[in-house]
């Protein structure tokens, strides 16, 4: 075993780590410590949302589990020895080069992700690929320490509002859906963000993992489990979101609401869980006692001997190692101070045919621009009395906490009434979005973006052109311009934003002008 049992007259801990494992873990323990020392604020980051935010409280048991596998895996592991590895290096600079991108960017899912690769490489540097392969599920696992997937909220609300019509049409109740909200004779249902599955199918994605890992040998099996622990909870959800319209029809809305809050938040998942377990359970082809790896078939495999032959003094590649960081670090810091010059002050330009008025709207919308230089926000009305509204942001930089293609940014306000209601046809190089509020209020928006000689709505596209900007130093101002108009009794919005749009001069040429950039 890794750890031996100790003589009375022996450390408690120190002596009984195998020797070949000493001074490689003490290494690695260095390493560790310098990585989360140096990336401190990205990891408090990250723990502050395993701690707070409900979809990723499951990522606390994650480390522990890792922890587990590793035991499991111990008594053979004692029987490797650990070599640190030059080569690994690459991959550490590489994972922090990711980190690099992503913190310049503001991109915390990058970031994130990089500096839980930033870790497994370690391991693979300073123990070497044959230790590393014994150690590969393990490694592999450490993933789910990112906290992602909030991302998938939209798709799993159209999902999940899909089945819950057919569900509901199935068991006879008339009902009209229309992006995620569900039109039923006692009331208006939406499928909210806290309803689309989202926390149930991340945790269920890692438990299954684990489970195929543990229980099956068989990768046939492991990969029909692990189709069946994505696909039922997303089954499982439009189930419960059906039987809350179900339920309403005779017992009113609010006692269904509570029900539903109690169910979903107790029940309904845990039998969900347990039924996957017990489905899976006769098909279990790994028995009790049986190692996960074997040393002597680890030691006598020839590849990792190909790769070994780089193997490093360990004191000399850990350093190598936590110089990388040190350069990395001082390079993030260097490109985050790359801002463009901005005027003191930016302004309206005249529309054709069009007036500026203050924000003239049936509902409060406000689109969300978090961490600008300089904004505008406004209402124009032509003679017909038709609206528009502009809301335009000016940026020197972008970086976490002021990204104009951020998630959450733009068009959509969060924690407002406003909810995402279908896409809609949008002019060239813009996103386009119809949104609904209260189950009556609803308007088109179109979203811009700018940097450099680029215009469009591309996020992606945007966050690759200000990582390209601040590696290379060169400040280039950004900039969103959203555009929306209300659907009422006297205007269509898509009309109205078309003819609009007719009378500003080219997008791009637009937004330099309320920029004072010409």
């Amino acid at each position: 075993m890794l750890l031996e049992a100790a003589s009375p007259h022996r450390a408690a801990i120190t002596e009984r780590i195998a020797p070949a494992w000493r001074m490689p873990l003490l290494r690695l323990a260095i390493a560790w410590a310098a990585i989360l020392a140096l990336f401190a604020a990205d990891w408090a980051v990250m723990v502050n949302q395993w701690w707070n935010i409900s979809t990723f409280n499951h990522i606390l048991l994650v480390p522990v589990i890792i922890g587990w596998l590793v035991w499991q895996r111990s008594p053979e592991l004692a029987k490797l020895v650990p070599q640190a590895w030059g080569p690994g290096l690459l991959m550490v600079t590489g994972a922090m080069f990711a980190w690099l991108l992503g913190d310049i960017s503001g991109t915390a899912t990058v970031s994130h992700l990089a500096l839980v690769m930033v870790l497994q490489a370690s391991v693979v540097t300073l123990f070497g690929p044959r230790v590393a392969w014994a150690l590969l599920f393990p490694l592999a696992f450490g993933l789910f320490l990112v906290p992602v997937g909030e991302e998938l909220v939209p798709a799993l609300q159209m999902i999940t509002a899909h089945i819950t019509i057919a569900l509901t049409h199935a068991s006879g109740i008339p009902a009209a859906v229309e992006g995620v909200f569900i039109d039923t004779p006692v009331g208006l249902f939406e499928v909210a963000e806290a309803c689309s599955g989202v926390k149930f199918l991340i945790a269920m994605v890692a438990l299954g993992t684990l489970v195929a890992h543990v229980c099956f040998l068989a990768w046939r099996r492991r990969a029909v489990f692990m189709v069946v622990a994505v696909v039922l909870p997303i089954l499982a959800n439009g189930v419960r979101a059906w039987g809350t319209i179900y339920i309403a029809q005779s017992q009113g809305i609010a006692f269904a609401a509570g029900f539903d809050h109690i169910v979903y938040g107790w029940i309904f998942f845990a039998l969900v869980m347990a039924a996957l377990l017990a489905a899976g359970w006769k098909f279990f082809d790994r028995q009790i006692g049986v190692p996960f790896i074997d040393a002597a078939t680890i030691r006598a495999a020839r590849w990792p001997g190909r790769l070994e032959r780089w193997n490093g003094n360990g004191w000399f590649v850990m350093s190598a190692l936590v110089v990388a960081a040190v350069v990395h670090i001082a390079w993030a810091a260097q490109a985050r101070s790359v801002e463009a010059a901005l005027p003191d002050e930016i302004g309206l330009v005249e529309i054709e045919g069009w007036e500026p008025v203050a924000l003239d709207q049936s509902y409060p919308w406000h689109p969300r621009a978090t961490g600008y230089d300089h904004r505008l926000i406004t209402s124009y009305r032509d003679r017909q009395g038709r609206v528009v509204d502009v809301i335009f942001a000016l940026y020197a930089a972008q970086e976490e906490g002021r990204e104009a293609g951020g998630y959450g940014e733009g068009a959509l306000p969060s924690d407002t009434e406003w909810r995402w209601l279908s896409a809609n046809n949008a002019p060239a190089g813009a996103s386009g979005v119809r949104l609904q509020a209260l189950g009556t209020q609803q308007r088109v928006a179109y979203t811009w973006y700018r940097h450099d000689e680029w215009t469009g709505s591309s996020r992606l596209r945007l966050k690759l052109l200000n990582m390209r900007d601040r590696l290379l130093s060169v400040p280039q101002p950004t900039m969103m311009l959203i555009v929306s108009a209300e659907d009422t009794s006297t205007q269509d919005g898509e009309t109205v934003l078309a003819d609009f749009l007719q009378s500003t001069a080219p997008v791009s040429d637009w937004m330099d002008a309320l920029a004072r950039l010409d």
